[in-house]
């Protein structure tokens, strides 16, 4: 797997940005060499503590032998900062898998306030008894909340509310939407069960903290890759992921991200709308690092607009696995379109020298708990109601203050740069 630049990606058709819906795909016309196959990640510059998440998808990624996508949230230092993983499978999975990956001194208990299955309860990427890296996990038991199932019904929302009690995950299919997201007004007390709630023996605020969101489609690496032989549809097309990414370049013409929106509330009562000055900086020891920012805050309405950034200095991790040595800067610049004001508006961004790798040789609903129920508190109240820190203006504005930034990592297999039999591994992936 090969990260590309913003540069690359745009070029070749792999990150697009129109008609109020952004598109992040993966390479699906060439046989992969080199570094493997052409995919992109892309992260917030921006960083959040507590917040709503809601993400309107018309498309994903997944359901395909050899991929690992996912929309997930990473803090720095990881895993000391927390790590949230809204959606993520592998291969032919067909219900969202939602996990959090932290340091030692948090699990989650299972109170009945949510209707999908818990798989582990420990979310210590080293905790006894549980596979390395497994952290807390929580399967949705909903087919159309993931894959080929979400995209066959045109997606839906999913909607993340991160607190100081609990990290709830709901999902909405298309046409099941609630009216107060659809309007603007998202209230979580009346959306009944999430399908996934993290709460227990954990410190939230201790445990995850300035969190990045992030977009990938990682190819095989440490999950896919791992479970291909146990995955009966994907191991008899090939003898390895490996072989099968490389090879079969149609397989992934529906591996892409299309995304109608994407908002962040937060409790403060204040908007933070387009002012932002970024400088990147670059930091080799840290397995993230962001941007310094200055951003202007205002009291009313959320401003529709359109800015798409790029900081390609540092590699972040992918979901569970740690990042490579992060490479020096280089600035460059995008103007894009506004949808709204038929304005264009610039902002810095930065990327990488490029990076050189060696391809392998080988290859039910229950009943909702009374101890903590989502937004028993009201948002609405003293301490709300949320208000939007990073609004997509119907698909057409990716935050407030809302740059992104692709990371560039060309790391392959199960460790890659990083492999061994320690506790870390590398970014993973074909």
């Amino acid at each position: 797997m090969n990260y590309v630049s913003q540069d690359q990606a745009q070029s070749s058709g792999l990150f697009t940005a129109e008609n109020g819906t952004v598109y992040i795909g993966v390479d699906s016309t060439h046989t992969a060499t080199g570094r493997g196959r052409d995919s992109v990640r892309i992260s917030s510059k921006k960083i959040y503590n507590h917040g709503l998440i809601l993400l309107d998808l018309a498309h994903m990624p997944g359901g395909v032998c050899g991929t690992w996508p996912a929309f997930w949230t990473l803090g720095p230092d990881w895993p000391d900062n927390g790590e949230l993983d809204i959606i993520e499978g592998v291969n032919t999975q067909s219900a969202n898998s939602m996990t959090l990956h932290t340091d030692a001194g948090c699990s989650i208990t299972n109170t009945g306030a949510f209707s999908g299955s818990m798989k582990t309860d420990n979310c210590d990427v080293n905790a006894p008894n549980q596979a390395t890296n497994a952290g807390c996990s929580i399967e949705s038991t909903d087919s159309s909340s993931y894959g080929s199932g979400l995209n066959a019904n045109g997606g839906g929302v999913f909607a993340t509310e991160w607190t100081s009690q609990a990290i709830s995950i709901w999902f909405f299919p298309r046409g099941a939407i609630p009216s107060d997201i659809s309007s603007g007004n998202p209230d979580p007390s009346g959306w009944g069960l999430p399908q996934g709630q993290f709460t227990g023996n954990c410190n939230i605020d201790d445990k995850f903290k300035d969190q990045q969101l992030l977009f990938d489609v990682t190819f095989c690496g440490d999950w896919a890759g791992s479970v291909w032989s146990t995955d009966s549809t994907c191991a008899s097309k090939a003898s390895t992921c490996q072989a099968f990414v490389q090879n079969n370049p149609s397989a992934f013409q529906g591996t892409y991200w299309l995304i109608n929106g994407l908002q962040v509330y937060s409790e403060s009562g204040t908007v933070q709308t387009a002012t932002q000055t970024a400088t990147p900086t670059t930091v080799p020891s840290a397995i993230a690092t962001r941007p310094s920012t200055s951003n202007t805050a205002t009291a009313a309405g959320a401003t529709t607009f359109f800015t798409v950034t790029s900081n390609q200095g540092t590699a972040t991790p992918s979901p569970g696995t740690m990042a490579e040595t992060p490479t020096t800067a280089a600035t460059a610049a995008i103007a894009v379109q506004s949808t709204t004001t038929s304005t264009t508006s610039t902002f810095p961004m930065a990327f990488p020298a490029a990076q050189t790798t060696t391809a392998p040789t080988s290859s039910a609903s229950v009943t909702r708990a009374t101890s903590y129920a989502p937004s028993s508190h009201s948002w609405n109240g003293s301490r709300g109601p949320w208000s939007t820190v990073a609004v997509d203006g119907n698909g057409a504005t990716w935050g407030g203050s809302g740059s992104w930034g692709f990371s560039h990592d060309n790391t392959w297999g199960n460790g890659g740069a990083n492999n061994g039999n320690g506790a870390w591994s590398g970014q993973g992936g074909y």
